[in-house]
């Protein structure tokens, strides 16, 4: 493959990597690339890529050589605009048909072998038929990867799954063309007898097609858990601006935000997004910037404020000049931070391929020994081949490909009952040592909406008054603070006449015959309605707890003071207790201010509080909590949590949140309900707990049978029963995560 790179020499370089099928391909690879001068390179299995920091003068194709000498393909990967839509959905859908025609072919093979009733004549050559496809174009993918092993003198599960089911099946044709297994009338009959014999009468097509199909199963759910490793980076990229109005020569043109340059003045009209970071030229507005600070309030900019691309304009006009483009805006800095997240955690082997390290080269020289050892005590060449290949047959992983999916499926489908989404094995791991819980407050701990929580009137006005005129004429303004107040106010709203928006400070018009004024009391100041002092103190005491306050003047008077505040979800007290029963120390981390994080976290028991904390700063957070030597799981739902839960160790999305929250998690709230992290973490646990123990005993089943098999003594149809007794085990122990059940006292399936 001819690549050329055009980037300045020793900057990092990301190449995209295909064709690795497991952890150990990424190390191997990252190995080569280590060995070059200079080249430090990292390999992210997940997303399939290499992030190498090479020295000047380094040249792409050097390292896209590396690789390819390695037995893989690599190329420089396109930008993200120009990436097909329908690429990261290609290995996963390929799969999918791939394991849907081999469990097609496969189910009558396994059941044809496994009841003698429907075994009619010359049963045993449909099964061959049926097998064949599954064997030769359904394990393809295991025999490459096999073969790329052996040239590089590596084992792997692939090895073994490959050997396996090639001896198998080269057994089966064997029996049927040069034994007596393809004669009319043959029958695979269950006897349970320990003894030397020949093995020419026996086939083992169930076995080779359905090791097969199980793991590819296996391989399926993989890549779609791997697919959506990088969905996080393409929700992150999708919130940007596609185009900006451009003031050229003082005209309005419309261009792609591609072609927008450091410099260049935009407009933004209310409702739009902001096309890139830059500092306000002219106008006046209140920015909705939740997506960096994760705050419901909206932030009043005017000219000389600097503002984020992707933020939304909710107020006037702006005019702003762009300071940052392309790769270096906040946004794409984020994505950033959630790539670099993603693969510090995508370290971890995959026990199976560990074993598999040690264990196929054992298996294979259990089985040359054994057909020596037999070929040299004079026994016929039928009996010592028997032996050898029943060593190869037994080792094949029958069990061990239904260790994991069926745990996964059977623990994942409890999950989606209950509310909580497990994304993969990996997120499984990662519940297994946390210690410490960090909880985001907007839209995690509270309900991330903007409320009414208290009316203080004036003296001689009622609180009702004041706000069913306040609400009557906020009810005309789309600001987050308005809708709130509107919302709150009982019964209908009167007419408004004369609105008039006043950016960064507050609303007027006309109700009731009356001019209302609703803002700032700086507005109601200049207008000739100070504030009394019972109002003011009041109006302190909600600064004083991080909530907003506005207040309410008519008539040459002020009437009253409104306090607006982010509301505590009910359940998240109790929640924070059931934390702490577990043993898990709970931190609260917010872009807010302090005195708003403290209030509320004195509310649901949380001592710790870190605020005031932009994205990259969470991040730092989670990473120094981890340097101190803590199991960090990160619960949050915000565009600027995205990059700290992916730098958790378990990284928990609450579902009422962002899509980049969601996709860059290992586990998905549905709910709002913070109590459901609990049970997230009791479910994962147990599954993980469940998918050691398979794994366990369909190793355990595969070397106790090894000796027997090694002796001679193995009878085919005992051997057949064992294995299916340990995939019948596996699956049995897999379906008891069906009995799990949340704690209860708060909500039940």
């Amino acid at each position: 493959m001819v690549a050329t790179d055009t980037r300045p020499s020793g900057t990092v370089l990301d190449l995209a990597i295909e064709g690795m099928t497991c952890a150990s391909c990424a190390n191997r690879i990252e190995r080569k690339l280590n060995k070059l001068d200079g080249v430090n390179a990292t390999v992210n299995f997940a997303t399939e890529k290499a992030h190498v920091t090479a020295p000047a003068g380094t040249d792409a194709t050097v390292l896209i050589d590396t690789i390819e000498q390695a037995g893989y393909a690599a190329h420089l990967p396109a930008p993200a605009h120009d990436e097909p839509a329908g690429r990261t959905h290609e290995p996963a859908d390929a799969l999918r048909r791939r394991l849907l025609v081999s469990a097609a072919l496969t189910v009558p093979v396994i059941a044809l072998a496994m009841i003698p009733a429907l075994q009619f004549d010359y049963w045993q050559w449909l099964s061959l038929t049926l097998a064949s496809p599954v064997v030769v174009w359904g394990a393809l993918p295991f025999h490459r990867a096999a073969w790329t092993n052996l040239r590089h003198g590596a084992a792997t599960m692939d090895t073994l799954v490959s050997i396996g089911v090639l001896a198998a099946y080269g057994w089966s044709l064997y029996a049927l063309f040069w034994g007596t297994a393809g004669t009319t009338g043959m029958r695979h009959p269950f006897t349970f007898t320990i003894e030397r014999m020949d093995g020419t009468a026996t086939i083992y097509l169930d076995a080779a097609a359905g090791v097969t199909t199980f793991l590819l199963a296996g391989r399926y759910f993989e890549s779609r858990s791997k697919r959506r490793a990088g969905a996080a980076l393409h929700a992150l990229l999708e919130l940007g601006a596609k185009d900006a109005t451009v003031l050229r020569g003082g005209v309005e043109t419309l261009v792609p935000i591609a072609d927008l340059t450091v410099g260049d003045e935009f407009v933004v009209r209310p409702g739009e997004k902001i096309a890139t970071d830059g500092v306000v030229v002219s106008g006046q507005s209140a920015v909705d910037a939740s997506m960096l600070t994760g705050e419901a309030v909206p932030v009043e900019v005017r000219a000389g404020d600097h503002v984020a691309g992707a933020t939304v304009n909710a107020g006037g006009l702006l005019v702003v000049r762009a300071m940052r483009v392309g790769a270096d805006t906040q946004l794409a800095r984020m994505s950033r931070l959630v790539e670099d997240a993603q693969a510090g955690k995508a370290k971890a082997q995959r026990l199976a391929d560990r074993i598999s390290g040690v264990f196929v080269p054992i298996v294979i020289a259990i089985s040359v020994g054994s057909l020596g050892f037999w070929l040299g005590a004079g026994q016929p060449a039928s009996m010592a081949l028997t032996a050898a290949v029943s060593v190869l047959i037994i080792a094949c992983p029958c069990a061990l490909g239904l260790a994991t999916p069926t745990a996964l499926l059977v623990g994942t489908g409890r999950g989606a009952q209950l509310g909580i989404l497990i994304k993969g094995p990996e997120a499984l791991e990662h519940t297994r040592g946390v210690d410490t819980v960090v909880l985001d407050k907007t839209g995690t701990v509270t309900t991330g909406a903007m409320s009414l929580h208290a009316v203080h009137a004036a003296a001689g006005e009622t609180a009702d008054d004041v706000l069913a005129v306040a609400a009557a004429l906020e009810a005309a303004s789309e600001h987050p603070i308005a809708r709130a107040v509107a919302r709150a106010a009982h019964g209908p709203l009167e007419a408004v006449e004369d609105f008039i928006a006043l950016p960064g400070l507050g609303v007027r018009g006309t109700v009731g015959g009356r001019t209302v004024t609703v803002g700032r009391p700086r507005l109601l100041d200049d207008a000739g309605m100070p504030v009394p002092l019972d109002l003011r103190a009041a109006f302190d005491e909600a600064e004083r707890r991080g909530q907003t306050a506005i207040a309410v003047g008519w008539d040459g008077s002020a009437r009253g003071v409104l306090v607006v505040a982010d509301e505590v979800k009910p359940t998240s007290r109790e929640a924070v207790n059931r934390l702490r029963g577990m043993g898990l120390h709970p931190i609260m981390l917010t872009g807010d201010n302090e005195p708003a994080a403290r209030f509320i976290a004195a509310q649901v028991g949380v001592a710790d509080v870190i605020a005031g904390v932009l994205p990259e700063q969470k991040v730092e957070t989670v990473r120094r909590l981890r340097t101190d030597g803590r199991s960090v799981a990160m619960v949050g739902d915000g565009i600027n949590d995205a990059a700290a839960l992916a730098a958790a160790n378990l990284g928990i999305a609450m579902g009422t949140g962002t899509d980049a929250a969601i996709e860059a998690a290992d586990l998905t709230l549905v709910g709002g309900d913070l109590n459901s992290v609990v049970d997230a973490i009791r479910l994962s646990r147990r599954t993980l707990a469940t998918i050691k123990g398979n794994l366990f005993w369909a190793f355990a089943y595969n070397v106790a049978a090894l000796p027997l098999a090694a002796a001679g003594l193995l009878n085919p149809m005992l051997a057949g029963a064992a294995m299916a007794l340990s995939s019948v085990f596996v699956v049995s122990n897999s379906l008891r995560l069906r009995s799990f059940r949340p704690q209860k006292g708060y909500w039940s399936p």
